[in-house]
């Protein structure tokens, strides 16, 4: 009987080894799956949107040549002469107007032009002269503003795009699995692709338009609160008394 127990148990260690040696040797002969990387261009990304990136493009290519041309403009408004109070005041107590005037046309910046209007009103009462500066200020103000909007309303508009984009990707969709009569990645990539491509490039031209509107009325913030003083320094300056 023991016999038969010890020989029952070499069997049956013999029967494992030999199993595990064969799923050994089978895995070392399985062949590796070897992964193919396939890799898409910006461009070819873009084109995968539809044909509502074109409307899209459209809006960028408005708040980008909205952006710069404001940005010129301002930049050029922004130059600063921290002696032009003090040039006036000469020329001012010395009943040199004409030359205070043309001096403030040649300068040709809105600080200059506001000041201008006061020049010319000199020896009227200060709060007529006040008055002209504050509605020139304003005018000069408004004329950097120009075409602002236009930013703004691209940075609310885009998005709308992308999102109808997303409604069209979505219906793409569903007409592609009614075609083929089911639901595999090759036949609803098409869609995709264009539901998510087209929300991003929605949200991307919002930000950018909105970055672009916001930054540049920082700019302009800066130079009305610094036309402001000038305007006082100005107005201090015809109430002291010439030497």
């Amino acid at each position: 009987m023991l016999n038969f127990i010890l020989q029952a148990g070499a069997s049956l260690a013999t029967a494992a080894t030999a199993d595990s040696n064969n799923v050994v040797s089978g895995i070392q002969t399985t062949p590796a799956t070897e992964i193919t990387e396939t890799k898409i261009s910006l461009m070819e990304m873009i084109m995968k949107g539809g044909p509502i990136m074109i409307p899209l493009a459209i809006l960028l290519l408005i708040a980008l040549y909205i952006f710069i041309e404001r940005l010129l403009i301002i930049g050029k408004a922004m130059k600063r002469n921290d002696n032009l109070v003090l040039s006036l005041k000469e020329m001012i107590h010395s009943g040199n107007i004409s030359n205070a005037v043309a001096m403030c046309k040649n300068m040709n910046t809105p600080e200059s032009a506001m000041i201008e209007q006061g020049v010319k009103r000199i020896g009227q009462p200060v709060e007529e002269i006040r008055s002209a500066m504050d509605k020139s200020g304003s005018n000069e103000i408004g004329k950097l503003e120009r075409n602002m909007n236009v930013l703004n309303i691209i940075g609310r508009i885009a998005p709308m795009f992308g999102f109808i984009g997303t409604i069209i990707g979505v219906i793409t969709i569903f007409y592609d699995i009614s075609l083929a009569k089911t639901v595999e990645i090759e036949i609803i990539s098409k869609g995709l692709y264009q539901k998510m491509i087209t929300s991003a490039g929605g949200l991307v031209v919002g930000v950018l338009a909105f970055v672009c509107y916001h930054w540049l009325n920082a700019r302009i913030d800066r130079l009305a609160h610094r036309m402001e003083d000038t305007q006082i320094k100005f107005l201090d300056m015809l109430n002291e008394p010439s030497k």
